[in-house]
């Protein structure tokens, strides 16, 4: 290793608090430094070349060679570099996108309000939906509902939305929102088939809106697919299930497309996949290819006329919100994946060999379950699969596995007692046959260690 690796590290080590960390372990044994990428692989310091099986974090999309956009980006800061949008302002690259979102989005989807990351997204929500009602007179409907496992960032208002216990152990949350059970079936379905279950764990939601009473609750938030909850792909008869009961109690439904959004089901958005009708929609990650950060809301027309048939100030905003280089990044990657037919192209024939590779190791001695959808998908450990018993407590047989791809050259992630993966896009299926054969020698590797023939 050369001494400026070593001293990258002994500088990260000393001086760098990372998220979702034990600060403590990593202070004494450090981590990896990435220092370049090209196309679906990531270098490090140490010289090892990895197959980046997450898109980053569910966010490169298109990979890391999007030269276009990188210079979109330059262009922008040599034109103008920054400008607010309060007072009355505006910039030409945030115009041009709120209108090319607009062009992708369902037909109902006319407005946009622009943030930096998800998290600040979602707490734009909460924002939105109170006073959407406000508006209408309904100034009680203040709750909201969520789901247990969930992730919807991590901010104080996000991380509340959110269903992660750990996270909610470290801080006092919201007291007006409130989760049902996930659509998980693998972990909590028992006996159920998964149409029973999709059912049954649906109808919490109008359980808990009755335990509320309607006239006090504002809204749902789900994604249509759980990302880093684990890759739960919830039945076919969930979200039916769902729509009908926000159609039919005056629910409002939020649709957190932060990982399912810019093609990873397979459509533009999971919301496409799944056929629901959200009135507001939570972006991020890929919008700009992770390459700069964005995020931001898309207002149907439902909430977006109220807000504009009343006078009074909107009480919120961001400082960066529709930050000109960062909209300048978002309108060259839709127009990489308008014009290049990127998202049809993984679906048709990219997505169905990366789920048809995986569900191979079904028959694997150490794997439970493998679950997907388009581009993302989890391969869950068990040490019985009648049981469904775990292969070690405390997911450490996950994080092993986990570490043995890496160690293998493959980038993935542990979450619970899932492998979970989302390559991007523009991976072959030459590359995802690589993927497949690093997860296969972990998974023999994560066996062999724990006794498992």
């Amino acid at each position: 290793m050369h001494n400026d690796a070593i001293n990258l590290k002994e500088l990260d080590r000393s001086h760098h608090f990372h998220p979702f960390t034990d600060l403590r372990d990593y202070a004494a044994s450090g981590g990896r430094i990435v220092n370049r990428a090209e196309h679906i692989y990531i270098y490090d310091t140490d010289g090892n070349k990895l197959l980046d099986g997450m898109s980053g974090l569910w966010c490169c999309n298109l990979g890391y060679s999007q030269h276009q956009i990188v210079e979109a980006i330059y262009r922008q800061l040599q034109e103008l570099p920054f400008y607010n949008n309060f007072f009355r302002c505006s910039n030409q690259p945030a115009v041009e996108l709120a209108r090319a979102l607009v062009e992708i989005t369902p037909e109902r989807f006319n407005h946009v309000f622009f943030t930096n990351s998800g998290s600040e997204a979602n707490d734009t929500n909460i924002r939105l939906v109170h006073r959407y009602y406000d508006l209408l007179g309904k100034p009680d409907k203040k709750h909201f509902i969520s789901r247990r496992n969930a992730y919807h960032g991590s901010t104080i208002a996000a991380g509340s939305l959110g269903g992660m216990n750990p996270m909610h152990q470290q801080v006092w949350g919201l007291n007006y929102v409130h989760h049902i059970n996930q659509p998980h079936w693998f972990a909590e379905g028992g006996d159920l088939s998964p149409d029973e279950f999709g059912i049954k764990v649906a109808r919490e939601l109008e359980a808990k809106i009755d335990e509320l009473g309607e006239d006090n609750v504002a809204a749902f938030i789900a994604e249509p697919i759980q990302g880093a909850g684990g890759v739960i792909v919830p039945p076919d008869t969930y979200w039916p299930e769902i729509q009908r009961i926000c159609d039919e109690r005056d629910i409002l439904l939020i649709a957190d497309e932060v990982i399912c959004g810019f093609g990873r089901t397979g459509q533009w958005f999971g919301s496409d996949t799944y056929g629901i009708r959200p009135q507001l929609m939570t972006f991020a990650k890929a919008i700009t290819n992770g390459y700069i950060p964005l995020g931001g809301v898309m207002i149907s027309d439902q909430i977006a006329d109220v807000l504009l048939a009343h006078g009074g100030e909107f009480t919120h905003g961001l400082t960066y919100s529709g930050h000109p280089a960062s909209c300048a990044a978002g309108l060259a990657t839709l127009h990489t994946l308008r014009e290049t037919n990127i998202i049809q192209t993984a679906a048709e024939q990219i997505a169905p060999h990366f789920q048809s590779q995986l569900h191979a190791l079904q028959d694997h001695p150490i794997v439970g379950e493998v679950r997907g959808r388009g581009m993302f998908a989890a391969v869950e450990l068990v040490r019985d699969k009648n049981t469904r018993a775990r292969l070690a407590p405390d997911s450490q047989a996950a994080v092993h596995c986990r570490d043995r791809a890496n160690s293998n050259g493959l980038m993935v992630r542990q979450t619970g007692d899932a492998m979970i993966m989302a390559p991007p896009l523009v991976s072959s299926r030459e590359e995802i046959d690589t993927l497949v054969a690093k997860l296969l020698q972990a998974l023999d590797e994560t066996a062999a260690h724990y006794g498992v023939a």
